[in-house]
């Protein structure tokens, strides 16, 4: 709500800051001011926050002194001419102007801005309230016949500001994607000199054409193609490829991505906005810019009451002193009340407070909510679009399948072989056989088999880890109708031989997440579609829908086409949700209409998600539909009781039943005010997920 209600504050910081980023902007590459334009929103926003804390308490302070003041209070607190004195009334009356001109400064603001767009809402209907109420009493305090309303004005004031400061805070700043996706970049790149030298050098000097080293474990710095060396890189926060790429001479490499155990020579392809990095950014730019920006629910209804509050006030100082006959002084009063009571302090709490319970509740159950505006959107939710890598499957390489060709040899004995072969490997596939296996022993008379695997003495035994390549080449060609099967699933597949003879075969591929079946099962249950996107192979693809049961899946996607895609389902009509957890993902993300971020994904994923799990457990997807259907429902009855009191109370406040003796003074106006205002407080805090 606050992203759409203060986006009037949002302009103001925006234009203070025009000219320091315009300055800037030449100086710095694309994806750096970019970021620094997120860190100015995200920096307003955390001012305008602050503003509203320190305004809430100052006129928190004035309000006592002016309720002790008010001759109305007294009488109810049975004081009676105790704390009156000479001037009492003027004390109030410059308390009061404080209150309104420093308190009511951002409401006072607000009205111009929301006029100047011509769309009335909350502000206008609070600036209304407070100076119709200001400006009445001043002319009462000066000689006007007639009630003071200065402690309606500055409750309503305090309340109004702490509504305000406690949606601010519940509602997430401005996305830093951008900034997250620019620290991506290492600073600096060792550019090898014409002589042979290694120079550290920052990353703006480096031009086309040049030449740098990239050590093992370092991030490569630039888009280019390796000239010398060989490595395996592991590009899957950039492409979502779940398995690290072997890379050698002549292969492209992308900047951002992070370099295995080989040092390498890359010749600079690419720099600035051509980079592959830098396209990302200007994809999740424009996604998140082409957001739909759906005004609050509740500033329609202020837009409402606003016409309503002063149509109806105007009618009533018409009716009564024109058609009446009444004196000028009631007829005024009667319209005052009217305008006061007509801006309701439920209504001003009736969207914080759900915001406050709802953010609260969510992140108790690892849901960290961003993006309200999203999140409200997500009980509309018809389909739900997986990344594979990390959201799906774990990430991480994983025996899937253990084949055993040789007779009497168990599962973990041959998994004991393998494993003590492969223990001393960083490759993804060995690191995998060994979290596997239960046991290992150091291999005796260890050597690499150049291109296809090792191979040690175990046990006694002469034992080889090797790719079907190399048993094809040395053993036999044909080949087992299960490791067909397994080749056919997009598995990686090694073969364990004993003394030169195949004793079996492991098969690894990227780990299902037990939790991911159940989840799919239950959003399906809902009615929810749901489908995978990935840009790993069509058979590895396959395979993980197959198992886990999606509806349809889009396979070999690469990171540019993610956003389209959305947009493909989108075309649709469904509401999409895309829960990734790879940078690949970040256009992808911004572009659905609800983006989640799985918690042990990359910065740059959350920063352009509306909602991040921190559990990174698919089956919390169901939850937050959940919670935003429970929270909308709340919404719509907070907001009914806010302006139902309203229905009820404004024509007794402009006396429709003045004949009949019902007349609603400002005293019972108040009354029915906090009413109405604790029942929203408490249908609020009963908000819970309905399982």
């Amino acid at each position: 709500m606050a992203e759409h209600n203060h986006h009037a504050h949002h302009e103001h910081m925006h234009g203070q800051n025009a000219v320091a980023r315009e300055e800037t902007k030449q100086k710095q590459p694309a994806h750096q001011h970019s970021a620094e334009h997120h860190q100015v929103h995200k920096n307003g926003h955390a001012h305008m926050i602050d503003d509203f804390k320190k305004r809430f308490f100052f006129t928190l302070a004035l309000t006592i002194p002016v309720l002790l003041l008010t001759p109305m209070v007294q009488m109810f607190l049975r004081m009676g001419d105790a704390l009156r004195f000479p001037g009492d009334e003027y004390v109030l009356f410059a308390l009061a102007s404080i209150i309104f001109f420093y308190g009511g400064w951002p409401f006072l603001k607000g009205i111009v801005t929301e006029f100047r767009a011509a769309q009335p809402g909350m502000m206008t209907l609070i600036a209304v309230a407070i100076t119709t109420a200001y400006l009445y009493s001043s002319v009462v305090v000066f000689g006007l016949p007639g009630s003071i309303f200065f402690w309606e004005l500055a409750t309503l004031i305090d309340i109004m500001l702490l509504g305000h400061w406690i949606e601010m805070r519940s509602v997430m700043g401005a996305s830093r994607a951008l900034e997250e996706l620019s620290r991506l970049m290492p600073s600096e790149a060792h550019k090898l000199m014409s002589d042979g030298s290694i120079k550290e050098v920052p990353l703006h000097e480096l031009k086309l054409d040049d030449r740098v080293v990239v050590k093992p474990g370092e991030k490569i710095p630039v888009d280019g193609e390796i000239q010398e060396g060989g490595t395996y890189i592991n590009e899957a926060m950039l492409t979502g490829e779940s398995n690290p790429v072997p890379k050698k001479k002549g292969a492209e490499v992308i900047g951002g991505s992070l370099n295995g155990e080989g040092a390498i020579t890359v010749l600079i392809k690419k720099l600035g906005k051509d980079s592959f990095l830098a396209q990302v950014i200007q994809l999740v730019k424009e996604a998140q810019e082409s957001k739909s920006k759906t005004q609050d629910t509740a500033n329609r209804f202020a837009f409402y009451l606003t016409i309503v509050a002063i149509t109806v006030g105007i009618l009533t100082i018409f009716v009564w002193f024109f058609i009446m006959n009444k004196e000028f002084a009631f007829s005024l009063e009667r319209a005052v009340t009217v305008m006061v009571i007509a801006c309701p302090h439920a209504l001003g709490l009736a969207v914080p407070l759900v915001v406050a319970v709802s953010t609260s509740i969510a992140a108790v159950n690892g849901l960290l909510i961003r993006n309200r505006a999203a999140f409200e959107n997500a009980r509309k939710i018809k389909a739900v679009i997986f990344d594979k890598t990390g959201t799906l499957t774990q990430g991480k390489f994983g025996v899937t399948d253990v084949l055993i060709f040789a007779d009497g040899l168990e599962r973990e004995e041959l998994l004991m072989y393998a494993s003590s072969v492969e223990m001393h490997s960083e490759h993804p596939i060995a690191k995998g056989i060994v979290a596997a296996a239960k046991k290992t022993v150091h291999p005796e008379e260890f050597k690499a088999i150049a291109g296809s695997g090792a191979q040690g003495k175990v046990a006694g035994k002469l034992a080889q880890v090797v790719s079907p390549v190399y048993v094809n080449e040395n053993i036999t060609d044909e080949q087992d109708k299960r490791i067909v099967r397994l080749h056919a699933q997009g598995k990686t597949v090694v073969y364990v031989l004993l003394e030169g003879k195949i004793a079996g075969a492991i098969a690894l591929a990227d780990l299902l997440r037990p939790e991911a079946k159940q989840a799919v099962v239950s959003l399906q249950n809902q009615g929810i579609k749901c489908m995978m996107l990935t840009g790993d192979n069509r058979l590895v693809a396959k395979w993980v829908s197959d198992e886990i049961g999606l509806d349809e899946y889009f396979a070999e996607v690469l990171p540019q086409q993610k956003a389209q895609k959305i947009k493909e389902v989108q075309s649709r009509g469904f509401v999409v949700a895309m829960t990734g957890d790879g940078i690949n993902d970040a256009p992808a993300l911004a572009q659905a209409d609800v983006g989640i971020a799985v918690g042990a994904g990359t910065d740059v994923a959350i920063e352009s998600a509306d909602i991040i799990l921190v559990r990174s457990n698919p089956d919390d997807v169901l939850n937050i539909i959940r919670l935003a259907k429970a929270t909308y429902r709340k919404l719509v009855q907070n907001l009914a009781w806010a302006t139902g009191y309203n229905v009820v109370v404004i024509p007794l406040a402009a006396g429709v039943l003045y004949n009949s003796g019902i007349i609603v003074s400002p005293a019972i106006g108040a009354v029915l005010m906090s009413l109405s205002t604790i029942i929203v407080a408490i249908n609020a805090r009963l908000l819970k997920i309905k399982k």
